[in-house]
């Protein structure tokens, strides 16, 4: 190992920057971020991008060590003289044999270590005529693609969301609340991660906004058209603008590199979140499946695990024994416009509860874990180390070892 130690991050969402700020604790290692995009996205602000009543954009100056240097030249082997460099590319290919990274456009990469932290987009639709009509919002080029279709269509024209889960309600309440005519297609049922007595709330709110809802049997799409969206029930609903928040999806990058992947292509790894297949490649966030059990995909998640990871990182380096996650759940808060939101409450192991809030109180909460991401990774910027999670689960490993799914850690 070279007497600068070189470490890699692959991605620049909430874990990668996490980890990559966090890294800088010690002087004698330097941290390549590479990310396709020039800026920072903060993702749970997408549906608000979209829908033209907030931004999701943040400059990286603002979230990453001062140290950082924008990379732009294409030869950039020499340029070693800055803590963090931020590499505007994408990563075709890793080769844990010789320890290096095939970015797009500029020369191979070599690595000590890697932290893998490519997090998560939308899942393609298979339904017919979904990927060629619908929008999609789960990244920052779909929202954009969005939001000037909905400035070019009349409020009164109906806008069909289709997809059930947080992000379906978060921008049918979003459209509703600016006046649109929406309808929410829930498939078998409407927010099924929320208590019943929760989900009863969030349905209460969003009829007030003057949502309709369809769920059941009989509420599935199974075709999208230029104007319409038919359901598996025989109804077809006309639609002037459909927008698919059904699915999430993680990049093939690990499986194409030929690393072990769970059944989504997340990363298998210990609960160390190291590689299963190599103790030099760690991964953090969406994209990481440590024991074959992954953590909720998720902002609230995808910073402790990135903070995690790069404490695997350190750990190594220094040569000790890198500690288990122990990264908990408090719950979940889903926007309901920007007046209202509703706050689930769940154990730590995310297991809800009966027990949950909503209206202003929760959308203030709502708006300051919004804002509260980036002031997090702004001051793990400044002070690598100070961030802290205090939501832990102690009981995840007995857990996973209890169901046969715990893999070696701390090797």
């Amino acid at each position: 190992m070279s007497e600068n130690i070189e470490v890699v991050v692959i991605g620049g969402g909430y874990a990668g920057v996490m980890a990559a700020n966090r890294l800088t604790r010690r002087a004698d290692v330097t941290v390549t971020l590479i990310n396709p995009r020039p800026a920072f996205v903060n993702r749970i602000r997408l549906h608000q991008l979209a829908a033209g009543s907030g931004d999701a954009v943040v400059d990286y100056r603002n979230v990453l060590s001062d140290r950082v240097r924008l990379v732009a030249v294409v030869d950039y082997r020499n340029v070693l003289s800055d803590r963090v460099r931020l590499v505007v590319d994408t990563v075709t290919r890793i080769d844990p044999a010789t320890r290096t990274v095939a970015p797009a456009a500029r020369p191979d990469l070599g690595y000590d270590y890697l932290i893998y932290a490519v997090g998560s987009g939308s899942a393609a639709p298979t339904v017919p005529g979904a990927a060629e009509f619908a929008y999609r919002v789960g990244t920052l080029e779909e929202a954009r693609r969005l939001r000037p279709a909905l400035d070019d269509t009349p409020v009164s024209a109906p806008v069909v969301v289709v997809g059930g889960g947080s992000t379906g309600i978060e921008v049918a309440a979003e459209m509703a609340e600016q006046g649109r005519v929406v309808t929410l297609v829930c498939g078998e049922a409407l927010a099924g991660y929320l208590h019943p007595r929760i989900r009863r709330s969030v349905v209460e709110r969003l009829t007030r906004l003057g949502v309709t809802m369809l769920d059941g049997p009989d509420a599935t799409a199974v075709e999208v058209t230029r104007d319409a969206v038919r359901l598996s029930g025989g109804h077809t609903l006309r639609s002037a603008v459909t927008i698919w928040t059904a699915g999430f999806s993680t990049p093939d990058l690990a499986a194409r590199s030929g690393l072990s992947t769970d059944a989504m292509g997340r990363l298998l790894t210990d609960e160390t979140l190291t590689s299963v297949d190599d103790e030099r490649i760690v991964a953090a966030g969406d994209s990481a499946s440590p024991s074959g059990a992954p953590l909720r995909m998720s902002c609230q998640s995808a910073r402790p695990l990135g903070a995690h990871a790069a404490d695997t990182v350190l750990a190594r380096i220094e040569g000790g024994r890198p500690g288990t996650i122990d990264v908990g759940f408090f719950g979940q808060c889903i926007g309901l416009g920007r007046r209202a939101a509703m706050v689930q409450l769940a154990t730590r192991d995310d297991t809800v509860t009966r027990f949950g809030f909503g209206g202003r109180v929760a959308a203030m909460i709502k708006e300051s874990a919004c804002r509260g991401v980036i002031e997090e990774l702004a001051a793990e910027a400044r002070e690598p180390g100070a961030f802290s999670w205090l939501f832990k689960d102690r009981k995840r490993g007995r857990k996973v070892r209890a169901a046969g799914e715990a893999v070696p850690v701390g090797r």
